[in-house]
């Protein structure tokens, strides 16, 4: 198996397919982390400025002269105009969800240092902050900008109240000057949703690029290196004895010459086995004859069986060529018995339990005759299995059900037959009737059902 794979991967079709997909893969991977690039940034700057609006829209909405009112200490929060500033603040948080704080601010005197004016958020949860707490802007550059015109963070921060990207626009009075800071916050989640979806979309297109890669490349390379592999194909099978193989090459190339060459000479070895396969069958038909000619009892047997399984396969729908098949190795199928002593064969008194097991070795002979030149396994198969029974009782392997090829239960069926119509040595033949009776008896258990029903509008139609 490891020799094969390593033949598989260093043959033409299998080198020139890996160029091919390889050279565009890598083609598309480097477009596609461009392009996956590009959108991870566009997405990113398109919600900085979706936050900066926000936020100067929301600044608007904030009356400075309200909002400078409010007590820079705890008790601020009691007022009413913190009470008005943070609901608000709430209606511009609920209607905008992704957004989870919303704020104001204003400076100290401390450089660096801004302390809280209103937080809409419930004040008693844990991230509420109250009027006059004081925060660190320093460590932000964009804030620090935010109070003096619209601004956002370039990437996402980190401060008490976790990791954040934040929008900023000042608060202005009357007169124009900026006398607080409004900011407005979303959490890291919201972003790397944002982004996930720009990652889901990213992986779809390197997924399609691959299978694209993929498809072109075995395109391309079957185009060429397919008609090569049928030739090698087809060398493959007639050298197993398939000379019915034909190669199906297309074009006008040498290849395709050599195409029609190798149809052409499959095909003369083809005629020339079937007329060795017909002069051989008609040699054992006459090794069949004489063995019968030996039997009174047994004359004609072959013959007979020949044509019920001839007539049994039409009925059930079975190719012509095939049919023609089965007759011929229905012909020869008691060739095991060449085996056989004679004295056994045509012994009038109750054999042995010796002398029956000798009888039940028949199959296996005659199957080791034939197979040197008999290369379907399909015929050989009948030859061996015809004594084999539906419920798995016959001779010589014991199978059963559908474990017997369908052919050998039709010879089955046709042998038993005549068998049971004609007279033998230790017997007397059945009527027609008695031995349909007995057909029907055994339909299921003995002999396939089908075959049986198939065999039974045959004898009806005669």
């Amino acid at each position: 198996m490891k020799k094969l794979s390593l033949l598989s991967f260093r043959s033409f079709r299998a080198k020139l397919t890996l160029v091919l997909v390889l050279s565009m893969l890598f083609v598309g991977v480097m477009n596609n982390f461009l392009i996956y690039k590009f959108a991870l940034d566009s997405q990113l700057d398109a919600l900085r400025n979706q936050l900066m609006i926000i936020a100067q829209t929301a600044a608007l909405t904030i009356d400075a002269d309200t909002l400078i009112k409010v007590p820079l200490n705890p008790e601020g929060a009691n007022t009413p105009q913190y009470k008005n500033i943070a609901q608000k603040l709430q209606k511009i948080k609920e209607i905008n969800l992704p957004i989870k704080y919303i704020y104001t601010m204003t400076k100290t005197e401390e450089k660096g240092i801004w302390q809280f004016i209103v937080d809409p958020t419930p004040l008693d949860e844990e991230d509420a902050s109250y009027p006059g707490d004081k925060y660190n802007v320093a460590r932000f550059p964009e804030m620090l900008k935010g109070f003096d015109n619209p601004s956002a963070d370039k990437k996402l921060e980190v401060d008490e109240w976790g990791v954040t990207l934040s929008g900023y626009a000042p608060i202005r009075d009357k007169k124009g000057k900026a006398v607080a800071m409004l900011g407005v916050d979303v959490t890291a989640d919201d972003v790397y949703l944002t982004q996930r979806e720009v990652h889901k979309r990213a992986v779809f297109v390197l997924v399609l690029g691959i299978i694209f890669s993929l498809s072109l490349g075995m395109l391309v390379s079957n185009r060429i290196a397919d008609p090569i592999r049928k030739l090698a194909e087809g060398t493959r099978r007639i050298a197993k004895g398939d000379l019915q193989y034909q190669v199906e090459v297309k074009g006008r190339n040498e290849i395709s010459e050599l195409a029609h060459s190798f149809n052409e000479m499959a095909g003369s070895l083809s005629e020339s086995r079937k007329k060795l396969h017909d002069y051989f069958y008609r040699a054992m038909e006459s090794l069949v004859r004489l063995l019968e000619a030996k039997d009174a009892y047994t004359r004609g047997h072959s013959d007979r069986v020949a044509k019920y399984t001839e007539k049994i396969a039409l009925k059930m729908n079975f190719p012509q060529e095939e049919v023609e098949s089965l007759r011929k190795i229905a012909q020869v199928h008691d060739i095991g018995k060449l085996g056989i002593q004679e004295s056994i064969l045509n012994k009038k008194e109750k054999l042995t339990e010796e002398e029956w097991k000798i009888i039940q070795e028949h199959p296996d002979i005659g199957e080791k005759i034939l197979r040197p030149v008999v290369f379907n396994k399909e015929m050989l198969a009948i030859v061996r299995g015809h004594h084999e029974r539906y419920d798995g009782k016959g001779y010589p392997d014991g199978i059963k059900g559908d474990d017997i090829t369908i052919s050998s239960q039709i010879v089955s069926v046709a042998d038993t037959y005549d068998a049971m119509t004609s007279t033998r040595a230790y017997r007397l033949a059945l009527s027609k009737e008695k031995a349909i009776e007995e057909l029907k008896k055994n339909s299921g258990i003995q002999f396939n059902s089908r075959i049986v029903e198939a065999f039974l509008k045959v004898l009806e139609q005669e």
